[in-house]
């Protein structure tokens, strides 16, 4: 089921949107059926695992998300038992997130599906491909114009 794409296509803004949607579909529904999450709840359970007692405001930045898209995430985390939410030790409004063991449980229960899919992409892009691709969408992801 693919369709080929002319080598002179050029519009790259629609091609990284439309490629972006197709990983993130075909990564979710492999995420769900493995471990029960989506990507965006990978992305954060990573984050909090990676930064114990972040905040909902420093996950945000993380994620690259408005604040109030991530407090409906970790609602849905928290109601998930996937991380706990607990008072900022210093500013009284903020709260602070923590891993639970389910978060840990679905991390790992990820990880061989996430190594699949990287696996998967080395294969269509190369080992240099791959780490070339990478490089250049950290490098967007982080752009400032």
């Amino acid at each position: 089921m693919s369709e080929a794409q002319p080598a002179s296509d050029q519009r790259l803004f629609f091609l990284l949107q439309r490629a972006a949607h197709r990983l993130r579909t075909v990564a979710d529904r492999r995420c769900l059926a493995a471990a029960g999450v989506t990507t965006a709840q990978l992305g954060a359970l990573f984050a909090v695992r990676d930064q114990p007692g972040i905040t909902q405001r420093e996950l945000a930045h993380a994620l690259g998300l408005r604040e109030s898209g991530v407090t409906a995430l970790v609602v849905r985390l928290a109601k998930a038992d996937l991380v706990a939410r607990r008072p900022h030790p210093r500013e009284h409004r903020a709260v602070v997130l923590e891993l639970t063991d389910g978060g840990a449980a679905a991390l790992r229960a990820a990880q061989p599906e996430i190594e699949r899919f990287n696996g998967e992409l080395r294969g269509l892009l190369g080992d240099q491909g791959f780490t070339r691709t990478a490089a250049a969408l950290h490098a967007l992801a982080h752009w400032e114009s």
